[in-house]
């Protein structure tokens, strides 16, 4: 599979608001990618195709180290992302530091999960707002107005 990347801030900035799916070695984010959005240099002509961006922030390790997680993301996607990549699609992965120490076959399984999961029906919903946690110990009952114990059934 050829791949093609996001390189520009703004398509990174856009894929932040789509479905989104975590596992052990990164976050994958997905958002459909509109025809009126694409690159001046795209070519109208050619066939449309999936578009991935990898993040791999500085808490991760040094140069070297992050590297070396990119590259391992790269190659999975080349192995597995051509059968569940939807064209006309961007893809984010956000490392995590576990995508340096899985095996290359789990990572590639996590891939092909994710990728599933973020185009299943009735999976993460589009540009839905993520749930915050609430700190201290209790919360109110809103029924009573009392406090009650945090169980996380409660949540």
């Amino acid at each position: 599979m050829q791949l093609t990347t996001i390189k520009r801030r703004a398509h990174f900035l856009r894929v932040r608001g789509g479905s989104r799916w975590a596992c052990p070695s990164f976050a994958l984010e997905c958002r459909s990618r509109p025809a009126d959005l694409a690159d001046a240099k795209d070519n109208p002509l050619t066939t449309p195709v999936p578009r991935f961006g990898f993040t791999v922030t500085k808490k991760l390790g040094n140069a070297v180290v992050r590297n070396r997680i990119k590259r391992r993301l790269r190659e999975a996607v080349r192995h597995s992302a051509s059968p569940y990549a939807q064209p006309d699609h961007d893809y984010v992965l956000i490392a995590r530091d576990a995508a340096l120490r899985r095996t290359f076959a789990d990572l590639v399984t996590d891939l092909q999960t994710a990728l599933q999961r973020v185009h299943a029906k009735g999976g993460p919903i589009q540009g839905a707002p993520r749930k915050t946690t609430r700190s201290g110990p209790l919360r109110a009952d809103a029924a009573t107005g009392s406090p009650k114990p945090r169980t996380p059934a409660s949540d």
